[in-house]
Order: C-alpha cells, then structure tokens, then sequence
C-alpha cells in the first residue's frame, strides 16, 4: 500500500501503546503519527489525504468520546477507538456518534487492522462525496442570479410557460436560462439536474400562480 495515500493518527497517553501500534502499522506499509493527548492532535497540522483516527478513551486532557464530540462538525478522519477500560454505554455512544469501531484491549492486530481498513474506506468515501458537493457547490456560484431563479422552477415541475410567467420573462428566455443551467451543472437530464438540486438543497419552489399561467 502506498504510505503517501493515506495517514493513520494514533492518540493514547501510553508511549508503549503509541510505540506498539506505529509498528504494527508501520510493518502494513502503513504511515503513522502518534500523539500523547487530545489537545496534542488537535493542535497539529494534518495532511489532506484519507485518513484514520485510533482513538484512546481515557486521555488526560479530555475523554476520547468528548474529542469525538467537539470535531463531529468539521471534517475528521473516521475513528477506530480502543480502550482498557471498555463499557457498553461508552461503546454505543462512540457508535452512534460515527465510529468505526470500539476495540478493548487487548484486542488481535487482525481486528485492528480490519477496523482501520473500514475507516479509511469510509473516509475516502466521505471525502470523495465533500470533493463532489464542492464542485456543485462552485457550479451553482458560477450561474447568474437569474438562472439561479430559474433552476428551482425547473426542478420542481413546472412547465416552460408556467416558470417564464413566474420570473415575468417570455419562454423563449426561460428556454435560453434553462439550457444554461443545465450546461454549467453539467445536468444530463433534469432527473440529474432535481438531484443536484437537492445536493445543494435548494428548496423547491412552488408555483402559486401556476393555473394562471396555463400548461
């Protein structure tokens, strides 16, 4: 595996612990950087690629389960935590939070290694999804304030004739407006074009002068 893909953070206030594991990870090709605290890795700078978190519960700044909690909304590399001192609430709470796993030590090195893997999957999985929601995100900046009125009349099923007669503008322009809407989101269909939207959660307008206008 190449060691520059990925990077596995390892947090636990036992150096032989930290010691312990960046060898075995070391042994899987696998590039590993330890710290003794949760202040210590928050505090350091992480490289943007995938990434897995091996998380001590009983840390001495703070609980490995309130790091969990205060970085939950940012972006994070998925956690693995382990634990001496292992509790079903603990573990649930960990779970239910987004963790990977919750192993007890001692725990076999092929679990370890078995959670690590599924984190880095769903971290790269998680960044893929961030990197296509920021691609959208900068199309839809890219369109012009009209079509931005425009899209969301067309995502939610209006008729050319019904959404021109909503802006005030004539059908043929509604026409010109959509077709740039659709290029620039890179749209094959308005199916994809309602998807994107809703990516983007952009909330569907719908018409209250939609008898009005005719279909």
């Amino acid at each position: 595996m190449n060691t520059e893909e990925h990077i596995i953070f390892i947090v636990d206030d036992d150096e032989r612990v930290r010691e312990a594991l960046g060898e075995l990870l070391a042994s899987h090709g696998m590039r590993a950087v330890a710290f003794g605290s949760a202040g210590e890795y928050v505090r350091a700078d992480k490289p943007d690629v995938p990434a897995c978190l091996i998380l001590d519960v009983e840390l001495p700044d703070i609980n490995g389960l309130e790091l969990q909690r205060q970085i939950a909304e940012g972006d994070h590399p998925a956690v693995v935590f382990i634990t001496g001192h292992g509790d079903i609430p603990s573990s649930v709470r960990a779970i239910k939070r987004g963790a990977v796993d919750f192993l007890t030590k001692p725990f076999s090195d092929a679990d370890l290694m078995a959670a690590i893997e599924a984190a880095l999957a769903e971290d790269r999985e998680v960044r893929s999804e961030r990197a296509d929601l920021n691609s959208l995100k900068q199309r839809y900046i890219n369109l012009t304030p009209r079509e931005r009125e425009v899209l969301p009349l067309v995502v939610s099923g209006l008729l050319n004739k019904q959404a021109a007669a909503e802006l005030g503008i004539s059908e043929v322009t509604l026409q010109i407006h959509r077709r740039n809407v659709m290029q620039k989101m890179a749209a094959q269909s308005l199916a994809d074009l309602v998807r994107i939207a809703e990516r983007l959660g952009i909330p569907i307008t719908h018409s209250r002068r939609t008898g009005g206008a005719g279909v």
